[in-house]
């Protein structure tokens, strides 16, 4: 698997980069970690005439602790995993991250490229869609912030354009209880099915919940239906089957070498059940 012949540039600062997709449009591509781009260019299903590499920008790494949580684009899953600070405000970072691939696609991937591509198998787009995370993107017309529930347009389609480049991803420090689950293949697959879901409570009651499942789409499902469904009660048996009952009217799964869609959507109810039961545990 040999890709087709590319230009390769490594600019120093985001300027630069920002120069160069403006001067070559859609003929060029980003290029963070590339664990989702190299493959599809060396399959030919992605044809990337200019390839612009990210790697130098450090001004796109770092991680920022407080009220709001903020992730530069380069952070790579592994620094994620491995900032203890990020991980006593928001564990549920972690227990995705150490669910993505395996230890050498965490050393490279990063938040930036997982989210920003619109792979419906990405682990990371639905965690930021239960989280209500924003992302900031930069062109030479400006900067911007769109948010995560309306970035996904299509498998492989945002709302980024060709000319800007992902920044950082924000979100609110999560309270409550959190729960990232997911059953795939073997590991290092994508998942079957995967579910975020954040629960808050008062006492014996849920008050706030918020829950987004992976892969059962064209794009991650954010289900309000899903999370009303708890809200107001102690997350009982019939709670929980009636959050999963919402989810299911939400997501359009796929027949594919994962299986049938039957078997998704049964997957589907069984995961979500799990990371609610693990979620209201921990809230």
């Amino acid at each position: 698997m040999i890709p087709a012949a590319f230009e390769y540039y490594r600019p120093r600062d985001i300027s630069s980069a920002v120069s160069l997709l403006d001067q070559f449009g859609d003929e060029a591509r980003v290029i963070a970690g590339g664990h989702s781009l190299i493959p599809m260019m060396k399959l030919r299903m992605a044809d990337v005439p200019h390839l612009v590499d990210l790697q130098d920008l450090d001004e796109l790494s770092g991680i920022e602790v407080g009220d709001t949580i903020k992730i530069g684009a380069m952070t790579t899953q592994y620094e994620m995993i491995n900032d203890d600070d990020l991980a006593d405000v928001a564990p549920i970072l972690r227990e995705a991250a150490l669910q993505i691939a395996d230890p050498q696609v965490r050393y490279m991937g990063t938040i930036g490229g997982n989210v920003a591509n619109g792979d419906p198998g990405n682990d990371l787009p639905g965690l930021m869609q239960c989280l209500d995370a924003v992302y900031s993107v930069v062109s030479s017309d400006g900067k911007r912030t769109i948010p995560a529930r309306e970035f996904y347009k299509a498998a492989f389609s945002t709302a980024r354009k060709d000319t800007e480049i992902l920044t950082s991803v924000s979100f609110c420090a999560p309270k409550g209880g959190c729960a990232y689950v997911k059953q795939k293949r073997k590991i290092g697959d994508y998942a079957t099915a995967a579910a975020a879901v954040q629960i808050e409570r008062q006492g014996d009651r849920c008050t706030a919940a918020s829950i987004a499942m992976t892969n059962l789409s064209d794009i991650p499902v954010w289900s309000e239906a899903a999370a009303s469904a708890l809200l107001d009660t102690g997350v009982d048996e019939g709670a929980v089957k009636s959050a999963v009952s919402g989810m299911l009217g939400d997501i359009d799964p796929a027949e594919d070498n994962r299986g049938p869609v039957a078997f998704k959507r049964h997957v589907a109810g069984v995961i979500l059940t799990r990371a609610i039961s693990s979620a209201w545990a921990r809230a």
